[in-house]
């Protein structure tokens, strides 16, 4: 609820708040009163009073649901609405002090300062925030507080009289304090959580201007680096003995890349994990099989223990369970001088998934407890010679933590000096159903086959053209180049192809608009598969490619293999759909 216009400035929408959550408590404490002197005086007209405070509570709180509408049109009737029936409830409600001052008997005197004063004391509460609520609704306890004293002055005259004003002005001022101060108190809390709603706000704007610009520097970094790893591949096939080495590069700066945006990702709230069927114990072994020549090129041992305790089919992320091992095990090789480097596999039945554990345990020198504080903090190393010695950015692990937790699970470490370091990935994953494994090898984009396939690549970057081209060159597959979505249909609609390979950002028409009129209209090349060219590989991004009529994408900086196997898809998937059209 809120009152706009000039009764906002005095508070009345919290005093407003607070009196109608306090409602049933003052309808208690009228009806508790009116019984105690029924019982104890034997007052009848006790509940006649206790019924006109109550009908006044009620009448108050059924205006004060259309207090907000008059605020709009007459701020100043609705303050005068709201400060009338304050000021009637509480001059209602104190009309039972003098009542037991003069016909109480000989507590009533006692009797009659208790209900001024609790009355009184209840106002800090139900009045914070306003002043004006307050002072309208305190005065009339404050009058009677003051003319009891004077109501008998047969018996109270001289100094007790004064003694017994000063002592009403005491309780007063300490009523009025105890409010000062609680709004005092409020408004320091309403600050500091105005400031911390204002420091959330400036962290998500900064968090997220932070992942466009990472974002806006990976998408321009990856259209150097594909042409990079073309030029250094076609290089090496040349006979020239330094293309390995610029291929490297160019690797590793993809998954510098890589590492950045995933983080940018994790950080923003944005990153995102499949659930797909895949064959757990297959896919470690991949793992295993892929680092073991590099474990014997450095003298060690990579062993494997406990793979039977692996469930076979599970419902999960892969990709990202790829990732995170490839990062624990290329650590646990990296810091291994001599002896073996195992990953220990377990696996237990839960209720409703499989609680998987593979732990990477290595011989290498062990951390301490410092750089073990340190481990998880990104861009932290374990020193200044790892930097220098090792390479790369401390984001691996930070990466791999986040990742395990987004599954529903975690990634802990358990090392000391001189002992190595166990790192232990625990995540559930649930049953899953065997697929059929797609066969190794690419028919459709063979360097030998006799009918290479027609290709159209559509990118605005002659780099990223000339890029695409040297990979294709590897399969014997010379393609037709369209600097631009426009020129690309001009050609499509009257040159048929069997494949097109569209960039997704282009300027003036993107690829999914082509590809999206391209479906439209007819022509050779309709029904020819898309595959999408793009920096901003996420599940969004594909899901808006897939809706504009494409039907396979590839990340950049395009890797050879990746091209292949999208190439050999899509044109597998429309080789079977011409079979069974006709």
């Amino acid at each position: 609820m809120s009152l706009s216009g000039g009764t906002d400035r005095f508070g009345l929408a919290r005093a407003i708040l607070a009196r109608r959550r306090h409602l049933p408590v003052r309808l208690a404490s009228a009806l508790i009163a009116a019984a105690g002197v029924h019982l104890t005086l034997g007052w009848e007209l006790g509940w006649l009073w206790a019924a006109v405070f109550a009908a006044v509570q009620i009448v108050e709180h059924r205006l004060s649901q259309f207090l907000p509408r008059i605020a709009e049109t007459a701020p100043g009737l609705a303050a005068g609405i709201l400060c009338g029936m304050c000021a009637l409830s509480s001059l209602i409600f104190g009309a039972l002090a003098p009542a037991l001052w003069i016909g109480g008997g000989h507590y009533g005197p006692a009797l009659g300062v208790i209900v001024v004063s609790t009355a009184m004391t209840n106002l800090i509460a139900i009045c914070r925030g306003s002043r004006l609520m307050f002072t309208v609704s305190a005065l009339p306890y404050a009058v009677y507080l003051l003319a009891m004293p004077m109501m008998d002055s047969a018996q109270v005259s001289g100094p007790l009289l004064a003694t017994m004003l000063i002592a009403a002005g005491l309780v007063l001022l300490n009523v009025i304090g105890a409010w000062a101060a609680t709004e005092e108190a409020r408004r320091a809390q309403d600050q500091a959580q105005t400031e911390a709603e204002l420091q959330r706000q400036e962290a998500e704007a900064a968090t997220k201007a932070k992942s466009a610009y990472v974002a806006m520097i990976s998408h321009e970094l990856r259209t150097p680096i594909s042409a990079i790893l073309a030029g250094a591949a076609d290089a090496e096939r040349a006979g020239h003995g330094q293309a390995r080495l610029i291929g490297e590069a160019g690797r590793m700066m993809t998954t510098l890349l890589d590492d950045m945006l995933d983080l940018s990702k994790l950080e923003a709230g944005h990153m995102q994990v499949e659930v797909l069927d895949f064959d757990l114990r297959q896919t470690v072994a991949d793992m295993v099989r892929l680092w073991r020549p590099q474990a014997a090129a450095r003298g060690l041992r990579l062993r494997i223990r406990g793979s039977r305790s692996l469930p076979a089919w599970v419902k999960g992320d892969p990709m990202r369970l790829r990732q995170i091992l490839n990062n624990l095990l290329s650590n646990a090789l990296k810091f291994t001088d001599s002896g073996t480097v195992t990953l220990v596999l377990g696996g237990r039945a839960a209720p409703s998934d499989h609680r998987v554990t593979i732990t990477v345990d290595d011989t290498g020198p062990g951390m301490t407890p410092d750089q073990l504080a340190s481990l998880f903090q990104p861009f932290e190393q374990l020193g200044p010679q790892t930097a220098r010695q090792h390479g790369g950015t401390g984001l691996g692990l930070v990466i791999s933590r986040e990742l395990a937790r987004l599954m529903g699970g975690d990634l802990v470490v358990d090392s000391s000096p001189g002992m190595g370091a166990r790192f232990t990935l625990d995540i559930p994953l649930a049953e899953g159903e065997a697929t059929a494994r797609v066969p190794e090898g690419s028919q459709a984009v063979a360097a030998d086959d006799l009918s290479p396939p027609r290709v159209l690549v559509v990118d605005d970057h002659a780099i990223n053209r000339q890029a695409i081209s040297l990979i294709l060159a590897q399969v014997g597959i010379t393609p037709e180049t369209a600097a631009s979505a426009e020129s690309a249909l001009e050609r499509l609609a009257v040159e048929p192809f069997d494949l097109i390979l569209m960039d997704v950002y282009m300027p003036d028409m993107d690829g999914r608009e082509a590809t999206s009129i391209l479906r439209s209209l007819p022509g050779p090349n309709c029904r020819t598969p898309v595959v999408a060219i793009t920096a901003s590989a996420t599940t969004r991004d594909w899901e808006a490619c897939l809706a504009a009529g494409m039907n396979g994408h590839v990340a950049k900086p395009i890797l050879p293999e990746k091209l292949f196997e999208a190439m050999d898809q899509v044109l597998s998937s429309g080789s079977e759909a011409r079979q069974a059209a006709a």
